[in-house]
């Protein structure tokens, strides 16, 4: 392969001597980036001069990322500590660049309680998602950045908080929440308990009056909650996804609505189903990880063997993306599939034909990885060909 003499004119940057991850498999060769794209993709393993030398490691796209509640343990790193917003979000967006992700849709909550003295939680969402426009038309971060709004159904004010969100926003995702205990997730009560007191410290008397209060709240609200968030996605034009679907009977209904992303089903059954429905599932890196759900909720790796998970989410722990990724790779002797779940399904999902593959015309959103001591070890991130990790 020619390196092109005019570089200098058109920023060009030449990947020699990489295993590079495609869509279906993994093949030896060069990558050429120019002006941000990819422009051409050549077998062998020659190191032409001016090239950057891959040593043989893997070249594979850019990670992209879901759903994550990584910012909100930015903004609040302890509890009853805010953070300023502008370095909380800076710190997120460098934290991601370093782990490999390249394209992150921000999680952020909408749907606040705010008359609970012992429970309640303000609003912050409009706040947020202004800032995070802000910083990136000014060009402050180094990832590409979306939105994704986590309504929470069992709430007092979410239709008023949808409503401040408007098309020039660009959601890209909308999902139905509904952490009302006893149900989904928290079907196990002492798991919610778990969560609430440990992080609260909320005595059991008022851990009981919390559990009453959310489930009067959710009765009272919880249908009209879940309307407004399908009108909101239809109107916004956002993926609607589902989170913790537990029966074949809420996952029929999150068909119903219009949902095509399933976000952490909580048993085989209903992953069986999302599948039945053309929705895909995806699961949790560190549930991946650590072997099973913190929840008691199904564990992936079951998921993964029953050909029933197709995107991984690190979900509250960044670095688990990658490592994850790799673990599937290894359960099915396939590393393009394995990446798959973390780049060109994710990219799929959201509607984002521009990247998730390393293919001619696309961004050159990269990730160079090699396993060092077994652990997938990342040597350098790229977005739109420039280096940012």
């Amino acid at each position: 392969m020619q390196v092109n003499r005019n570089a200098a004119m058109t920023k060009e940057t030449v990947f020699a001597n990489a295993q590079i991850v495609l869509a279906d498999e993994v093949i030896t060769g060069s990558l050429v980036v120019r002006d941000g794209m990819i422009a051409e993709i050549a077998q062998g393993a020659a190191v032409p001069l001016g090239a950057l030398d891959c040593d043989g490691d893997l070249l594979a796209p850019g990670l992209i990322e879901l759903h994550t509640d990584n910012l909100e343990r930015h903004i609040q790193p302890r509890p009853k500590v805010e953070w300023p917003h502008g370095p909380a979000i800076v710190a997120h967006d460098a934290e991601l660049a370093g782990c490999g992700v390249t394209t992150v849709f921000d999680a952020i909550r909408v749907g606040s309680i705010l008359t609970h003295t012992k429970g309640g939680y303000a609003k912050y969402a409009r706040s947020m998602a202004t800032e995070i426009l802000e910083m990136r038309a000014a060009g402050a971060l180094k990832i590409s950045h979306h939105l994704h709004l986590r309504a929470e159904t069992c709430s007092e004010t979410l239709i008023d908080e949808l409503a401040e969100f408007g098309c020039e926003d660009r959601i890209g995702i909308i999902s139905l929440m509904d952490h009302t205990p006893g149900q989904r997730q928290f079907r196990d009560i002492s798991k919610f308990e778990a969560y609430v007191r440990g992080k609260s410290g909320m005595a059991q008397d008022a851990f009981d009056e919390y559990c009453r209060y959310l489930e009067e709240l959710h009765a009272e609200l919880g249908q009209a909650h879940e309307a407004a968030t399908v009108a909101t996605a239809q109107k916004l034009g956002a993926l609607l996804a589902s989170h913790d679907d537990t029966t074949t009977e809420q996952v029929g209904i999150s068909a119903g609505y219009g949902v095509k992303l399933a976000e952490f089903p909580t048993t085989q059954e209903a992953a069986a189903a999302c599948h039945g429905a053309d929705i895909q599932v995806m699961m949790g890196a560190p549930n991946l990880i650590r072997g099973g759900s913190h929840s008691g909720n199904v564990a992936a790796a079951d998921l993964a063997q029953a050909d029933l998970l197709d995107v991984l989410s690190s979900d509250y722990v960044p670095a688990a993306l990658l490592t994850a990724a790799m673990q599937l790779a290894d359960l099915w002797d396939d590393t393009a599939r394995g990446l798959a779940t973390v780049t060109a399904a994710p990219a799929r999902a959201t509607g984002l034909t521009d990247r998730g593959v390393i293919a001619p015309g696309l961004r050159a959103d990269l990730i160079r990885l090699r396993r060092i001591a077994g652990i997938a070890t990342l040597r350098g991130v790229w977005v739109s060909g420039a280096r940012v990790g």
